[in-house]
């Protein structure tokens, strides 16, 4: 997954208080005015230009099976139902349980101690760990206008971290499970 994908699922944007508009042009027509940069990650997961996983607040198997029983081709009734509001973009509502990241599996990658941004956001959001987060969570004024705000915020998201490497990282020492890796050392 791409950063946008860990800047919502470990809830770094509950911590950013400034508004979008200051990344847009002077020339812009001020599409990004009262806007935060999640609000901008969600509109462009709903627009297509952003792939983000999962894509719905409902699961794909279960939309196959809906759209079977109601007679209708999948892609028509994945958009019938976002039409009538029956179906949301997962992005819109990260800290919705329904959206979590519940199996993650690290292959060869130190995604919690060098290659993840925000290392002390995924400690206390994704795995529920011991953090030293010292970021105060933006005010009501400088919340995200699109994005639902969800109280408390979720610590612990993960249900299980599968870390497959041949060297003892730190993501290796937060994992639930630790499996070796066949490198070209051997």
């Amino acid at each position: 997954p791409a950063t946008p994908y860990w800047y919502l699922a470990s809830d770094q944007w509950r911590y950013e208080g400034a508004h979008a508009d200051y990344l847009s042009s002077p020339l812009g027509e001020g599409r990004f005015a009262g806007r935060s940069v999640a609000d901008l990650n969600a509109y462009a997961a709903r627009l297509g230009w952003l792939g983000s996983h999962p894509t719905f607040d409902a699961n794909p198997l279960d939309l196959a099976d809906e759209a079977d029983a109601a007679g209708k081709d999948v892609g028509d009734y994945v958009v019938d139902e976002l039409k009538a509001g029956r179906l949301r973009f997962a992005a819109t509502d990260p800290d919705n349980p329904a959206n979590f990241p519940r199996v993650l599996t690290v292959w060869r990658s130190n995604l919690l101690g060098s290659s993840g941004k925000g290392h002390e956001y995924f400690l206390r959001h994704l795995l529920g760990a011991d953090n030293a987060v010292a970021a105060e969570e933006c005010p009501p004024d400088a919340r995200p206008a699109e994005v639902v705000w969800r109280d408390p915020a979720p610590q612990g998201k993960l249900d299980l971290l599968v870390n497959v490497d041949f060297r003892m990282t730190s993501t290796g020492i937060y994992a639930d499970v630790v499996l070796p890796a066949a490198t070209w050392y051997e």
